[in-house]
């Protein structure tokens, strides 16, 4: 019979004498402390109810550390697909608030953006409304905001390169644009890719989304049409995600896990990385 786990991951080393790591420990009334290496301990054999957790997490949270319950240990071969959102989460940008900072119109942009993201506006309406502030903006601006302002977030290709080695399908679906997305497929080697069409004329942006709109629906049902063509489970599916519109993906998954995101996504993860990056992820398997 298995017994459940903390990890517990840090940027910084972790001091052992740390009053608030002594807090936990007893909190969790682990049966063993592991060092997986300086930034990394895994508590084993801990008993805990929801006010315990509950404790742990503020512990955790105000050290800037990340703390994972985990039911049961895994391994990576018990999923063969890796699903990620890509702005805030694959990346380190929304792709249109910066689009936008091209027109003068980021705050009005991000300000929408970030409501869409909390969950207090409907993603579909959110995103329209965007784009059509972009309405006759300069195509170019697209590779502009692609040389000048998209990185990768932190630990995202040592991540990519773990889980393709183990031999995981790769998939990047978004809310976003295929602009952005056909590119870090091509550059990142990913297997799928999904998001949303900007329609160009005269090499200006219209204002407007051709085809459907890839909103949390459309994300759900991407990785389901994903893993049926694989022939698999969803529950053998790892999904990332930053947003309020990741929740139905990340809902039917295996393991979902919120990267820097918004309390609404964090709460609802199996997963929440707030401090350590996308390939703290792979410290949760055995």
């Amino acid at each position: 019979m298995t017994t459940p786990q903390l990890i517990i991951q840090s940027l910084q080393d972790i001091d052992h004498n740390d009053a608030d790591l002594h807090k936990i420990i007893a909190l969790s009334s682990a049966s063993a402390s592991k060092n997986i290496s300086p930034k990394v301990i895994k508590l084993e054999g801990v008993s805990i109810d929801e006010k315990q957790w509950g404790n742990i997490q503020q512990h955790a949270f105000a050290k800037a550390w990340d703390v994972t319950k985990m039911a049961a240990p895994l391994s990576l071969s018990d999923f063969k697909l890796v699903a990620m959102d890509m702005d805030s989460t694959l990346i380190t940008i929304e792709c249109i608030d910066e689009i936008a900072d091209m027109q003068g119109l980021k705050p009005q942009v991000a300000e929408i953006t970030e409501a869409a993201m909390r969950g207090e506006l409907e993603f579909q309406e959110s995103l329209i409304r965007r784009v059509a502030l972009l309405k006759g903006l300069d195509a170019s601006a697209l590779q502009q905001v692609f040389d000048e302002r998209l990185n990768l977030s932190l630990g995202a290709e040592a991540m990519l390169k773990a889980v393709q080695r183990a031999g995981l399908k790769t998939l990047l679906v978004s809310g976003g644009f295929t602009f952005f997305t056909d590119r870090m497929k091509s550059l990142l080697n990913l297997d799928y890719s999904h998001s949303n069409v900007l329609e160009i004329e005269n090499g200006k942006l219209t204002g407007k989304v051709i085809g459907t709109i890839v909103d949390a629906t459309e994300k759900q049902k991407t990785v389901e049409r994903v893993c049926q063509e694989l022939g698999i489970s969803s529950q053998q599916a790892i999904v990332m995600g930053d947003g309020a519109n990741d929740l139905k993906m990340m809902h039917i998954a295996g393991m979902s896990v919120a990267f820097r995101a918004k309390p609404i996504v964090r709460s609802q993860a199996n997963v929440a990385l707030n401090f350590v990056g996308l390939d703290g992820v792979l410290h949760l398997f055995a």
